[in-house]
């Protein structure tokens, strides 16, 4: 079997998704994301440019030689452009090879694990009331854990806190520059303990709570708010301090019990290596969309196993169906899996990516279709064309630009 044909379809059904497709000389299809939220069409040009035309003619049941090839062949290895990519191809490689088995691609992985896939929902608020009424529509709609965000009182735009459709997805900001937010981290830290006592008081301590401080606090902040939320029990505190400074994560650990989670913004496993033999971190958080692929995240849970780390894989609205189907089925297969964000789509993109994996009751099915179980509607992908959009940027008090 050899790849005939490569190609990329840039589809905007709500907001802007980079699908790979490969055809092979029998016939079988696979599709990859390579969604980069905000700078998709940098991918599309490393794709166009440099990638697919090395595609034809490769055998697909390669998987393994073909991303080596793919990754120590460009020599500038690693970055969030890169490894979009590679996760493309990847994920479109893995498509074909369960499609020539006939089998779902959880079968190739060894198996299922376990029955279900937990997820978790996102509620948020402008408020506290607001608040406990998004956890409320989280529940209706099934989830078991619930991750939390609320407004910060004197700050007019928050992380987390955003204009939603009615399934609780983000509704993106669309414009020639992004929209800015403000930030104080003083205010945030007195107020985030009163939301989860808030919240807790409402729906009990049963309810797993899940929370995200996007980057934004100091090691020692970061310190203080774990050890400030003990006593509610998060689930977990989710990037708490910047990602790539695995030292800090030494302090953090050192001062709070409140499990940590991380790894949204890796794309790479040497992202990973302290905070996973130290022990730092109990949640990997990368997704398969912008880690390279099922091979390589595959390989990083694997190994995160023998420290007792489990996988809680990024699943925000951006990740295309075709991403998160290639998680669900990743899910299902490996032993240390921990929770699956899932934010669900706009109906109009389940109309463009129709696809086999489902959600009930909290928890997400892979479904047995050939494959990942996703079919790309080109006609109907063509009639929402590409539309620019960023994410948001954000400004202390004082105008500073600081991490979103």
């Amino acid at each position: 079997m050899k790849i005939v044909d490569a190609k990329l379809v840039v589809t905007s059904p709500g907001r802007n998704f980079v699908t790979l497709k490969l055809t092979t000389d029998e016939g079988l299809t696979g599709l990859g994301d390579a969604t980069l939220n905000g700078r998709e069409l940098a991918v599309v040009s490393y794709l166009d440019d440099h990638v697919l035309p090395l595609l034809v003619g490769l055998d697909p049941h390669r998987i393994e030689d073909t991303w080596q090839y793919l990754y120590r062949g460009a020599y500038w290895r690693r970055g969030p452009v890169t490894m979009a990519a590679l996760a493309a191809v990847d994920v479109a490689l893995w498509d074909i090879k369960a499609k020539a088995a006939g089998l779902p691609l959880y079968q190739l992985l060894g198996g299922a694990s376990r029955d279900r896939v937990r997820a978790y929902g996102h509620a948020n608020g402008a408020g506290v009331p607001e608040l406990l009424d998004s956890v409320r529509a989280r529940l209706a709609e099934g989830y078991q854990a619930v991750r939390i965000q609320t407004g910060v009182p004197g700050l007019k735009a928050v992380y987390g806190v955003h204009t939603t459709d009615e399934h609780g997805a983000a509704v993106l900001h669309q414009g020639a520059r992004p929209l800015v937010e403000d930030w104080d981290t003083d205010a945030y830290l007195r107020h985030v303990p009163a939301v989860f006592e808030a919240v807790r008081a409402e729906f009990g301590d049963e309810l797993p709570l899940l929370h995200d401080a996007h980057h934004r606090l100091t090691p020692i902040q970061a310190a203080r708010l774990g050890k400030d939320l003990e006593p509610y029990r998060p689930f977990w505190l989710e990037d708490c301090t910047p990602a790539e400074n695995q030292d800090a994560f030494r302090l953090i650990r050192h001062h709070t019990t409140t499990p940590l989670a991380v790894g949204e913004v890796f794309n790479s496993f040497h992202d990973y290596q302290s905070l996973i033999t130290e022990r730092l971190i109990d949640y990997a958080r990368s997704a398969v969309t912008h880690f390279g692929g099922v091979t390589p995240l595959r390989k990083l849970f694997d190994f995160a196993a023998q420290y007792q780390i489990k996988s809680a894989m990024h699943g925000p609205e951006d990740i295309s169906p075709v991403g998160m189907a290639a998680a669900v089925h990743l899910d299902l297969a490996v032993h240390n899996f921990g929770i699956q964000e899932y934010s669900g789509h706009s109906a109009l993109t389940e109309e463009v990516f129709r696809h086999a994996y489902t959600f009930t009751d909290g928890h997400l099915y892979p479904g047995e279709a050939p494959g990942i179980g996703v079919e790309l509607d080109e006609e109907l992908a063509a009639a929402h064309p590409y539309a620019p959009a960023y994410l948001p940027v954000n400004r202390l008090q004082d105008g500073t630009v600081h991490d979103w």
